[in-house]
């Protein structure tokens, strides 16, 4: 499939497949055709990996990272350790990030909680929240 074919494929604008291209993220294939500027040919492996490097970025990952990951691993391939280790590294990564979003579910049910209350009591404090610390009880 052309560039366009791909960008629909995968929910990329073509600006951004040129990106990844440029970053290393995409290799296409060439036809041969277009004079100067060969036509990029993308298949479905190459769809896949689009979708594995977006996912990666969702998860926290960046596309430095996304690069050099895909480099190991067309230079020979990654080792179990080195699988194990960009893994553990990751599920560190998603258990901080799930650590934050919970204590802003936290926050934004006690001040639901407060606010549906008619205010009374303390409002939630904020800092209280993210920071980690214990949150106060807002039960007035």
């Amino acid at each position: 499939m052309l560039i366009s074919e791909f960008a629909r494929a995968t929910g990329l604008s073509t600006d951004t497949v040129r990106f990844y291209i440029r970053r290393g993220l995409l290799a296409p294939d060439c036809n041969g055709k277009g004079g100067r500027n060969p036509y990029q040919i993308f298949t479905a492996e190459h769809v896949q990996t689009a979708r594995l490097i977006r996912m990666a970025q969702s998860l926290g990952m960046s596309l430095k990272e996304i690069a050099l990951i895909g480099e190991e691993h067309r230079t020979g391939g990654i080792s179990r350790e080195r699988s194990i280790e960009i893994m553990s590294d990751q599920l560190a990564r998603l258990e901080r990030k799930a650590a934050e979003l919970d204590a802003m579910a936290g926050y934004l049910r006690a001040k639901l909680a407060w606010l549906n209350g008619g205010e009374k009591g303390p409002e939630p404090d904020f800092a209280a929240y993210v920071k980690g610390g214990d949150a106060p009880s807002c039960h007035a």
